[in-house]
Parts: structure tokens; sequence; C-alpha cells
């Protein structure tokens, strides 16, 4: 599996990481139950496959996740590198300690590798925020400060603070472009490693659906669906008919290559070298292995051409707000 480097860091990441959100996971959580056999034998198997980077979050069930993950890892935890991310209302100094000391009493270990702001902060300081991450990393709890889902301006002002970072998680998968206009050029330029995550667009890329009626509400909230829909918030036109033209392009490219469309959609990810990382969830041994076969050759460069053209018109019609989740005027990310 080949690794890049995060940063201006001394971490190396496997290019595919496991997206720990479904882990801990009860029948009412977002992805439904997780067994906890299941989360072990994938952990377990992804490190003898050289996958070294596990994703996680206090937000993700509860802290359910960095305890299953915690468990997971049991005595290998020495081999693995964990990405842990905290909510920005949680970001005042005093907080954001207690908030990390929770995380690694969950995760069962005493450094959290890779430390995000999991948003951008809007109700305490930046400043005050970054310079407790540096005392916190100063101290030896994290090795490596990030933020997550950060616009240009945002990154901005987080470099103000004088406090070093070396990642930003962000979406992107071929329908999610938008960090293409500013985001990935600002990152790069700085030597900010980007995390990618949603590489499958929740399904879609997998080629699970075939018609927008077939996507559970749930998975048509983003912009690339029609405002109108039960749990959207966005309040914007959406993208269905390029969404669906384009996957049809796509399915036709997956079959000139022989390869399934989840594949191709990972690895397109990672043929930006401004990518560090593309993480997903995993369920199962099957499902690990079919991903991993993504990351054992590149694309041809026709065929990334093509699925940029194919994709061009999704990313017209959305634009480049790289909130998927909220429309322009209250976008979380700028």
């Amino acid at each position: 599996m080949e690794k890049r480097k995060l940063g201006k860091s001394d971490i190396e990441l496997s290019v595919f990481g496991i997206g720990c959100w479904s882990y801990g996971g009860k029948k009412e959580d977002y992805w439904g139950a997780q067994d906890q056999s299941d989360a072990e034998a994938v952990v377990h198997a992804a490190l003898d496959r050289g996958i070294n980077y596990f994703d996680t979050a206090e937000a993700y069930n509860d802290g359910r996740s960095e305890e299953a993950l915690g468990k997971a890892l049991g005595g290998r935890r020495d081999e693995a590198i964990i990405g842990a991310k905290i909510p920005p209302e949680h970001t005042e100094p005093q907080t954001l300690r207690e908030h990390c000391e929770a995380s690694l009493r969950r995760l069962g270990t005493d450094c959290i590798d890779v430390y995000m702001i999991h948003w951008p902060i809007t109700d305490h300081s930046t400043d005050d925020a970054f310079a407790a991450m540096k005392d916190l990393q100063a101290e030896g709890k994290i090795r490596v400060i990030g933020v997550s889902n950060f616009g240009v301006e945002q990154l901005g002002e987080a470099m103000d603070t004088g406090v070093r970072f070396d990642v930003n998680q962000l979406c992107y998968n071929l329908f999610s472009r938008g960090i293409e206009d500013g985001i990935m050029p600002m990152c790069a330029e700085h030597e900010i490693g980007i995390i990618g995550y949603m590489p499958l667009l929740q399904g879609l890329l997998a080629d699970k659906f075939k018609t927008p009626d077939e996507i559970p509400e749930v998975r048509a909230r983003t912009r690339h669906f029609d405002g109108s829909r039960p749990q959207s918030r966005h309040g914007e036109a959406g993208a269905e008919a390029e969404v669906f033209a384009a996957l049809d392009g796509i399915r036709e490219i997956a079959r000139e290559l022989g390869m399934p469309m989840s594949r191709i959609a990972l690895r397109w990810c990672i043929e930006r070298r401004e990518m560090t990382c593309v993480i997903a969830g995993v369920r199962n041994l099957e499902q690990l292995d079919d991903n991993i076969a993504a990351f054992s050759h590149s694309l041809p460069a026709d065929a990334v051409r093509k699925l940029n053209e194919l994709t061009d018109p999704v990313m017209e019609k959305i634009g480049t707000n790289a909130d998927y989740f909220e429309g322009r005027g209250n976008s979380r990310i700028r």
C-alpha cells in the first residue's frame, strides 16, 4: 500500500484509510449497528495489508466509535495512525483539553496521532483554540494538529495563529470537486495534507442506485439532490439530472476497464498528488479487499480525463461551495 507524507510532519499515511464512523454503532445510529468482532477483523486485516490510518471522532456514535476502535487495535496500537476530531463548540481551551483527554481514554492510548477541529470555529477564539492544541502537542498528547472542512478564509485565519497544522480533512469525490477551485491549491502551496472523506458519496459512486428515486432520504440531503427532499436543508435545485447522466458514463468507463465503479471512484481521488489519503467506511473483510484493489494500480490518464469531463457539468451546476449540506448563503466553509 502506497504511503504519502502528511503535510510537513514526520507521519506517512497509507493512501487508503479506514473510516470508523460506524464503529460502536447501534441500530438507531446513522450507519446502523456495527458488530465489534467485524470491526476487529477489519482493523487487523487492514494493518496486515499495509493500511495504517484509522479515522474517528468524538461525535461518532457519542464516543462509542473511539471506544470500539481502541478495543479493535488492541496490542497493535503502535502500528496504527489514529485520526480523531473535536467539534468546534468544544474548542474553548479548558473544554478542548477535557475532551481531548476523554478521547484518549476512550481510545485507550496516551497520544492521538492526528487531532483535528471537526468544523470551523464560530463561537470561540480561533487563537485560543490553536494555542490549546499546541499545548497538548507539547505535552505529547497530540502528534499532529489538523483541521477539517476549513475553507480558504478559515485556513488563513488558522495560519495567522502561528500554530503549525498539517492536514485539512475535506469531502472529495467525483461529484464533490469544489475544493479544486481554491482550497486544494492553497493546501498544496502551504504543504497542508488533505485527507478526503465521502469518496463514494454514501454509496452513489458504488453503483448502488440507478435512479434518483432509489436514494434513501438520509442520503439525499446533499446539494447534489433537489432541496425539496424531506431531510434536505440547503434549499437549492440540486443536480440530479447531471449526476445520473454522469453515472451512466462512469458505468461505461467501468465496463471498458473491467473494474467496479467503486474502485474507479476511490482511485480517482488519490490520482491527485495533493491528496494524502482517502477514507471510506469498511464493514467486513469482503469490502476491505474490494476497496484495497482500487489502489493496486493507477487509472489510465485518458480515463481520468474522461471522468473529469463527465463530472464537470455537476460541478458547474452545484458550484464550488465545499459544504455539501448547506446552501452558499449558509455555508460553514468559507
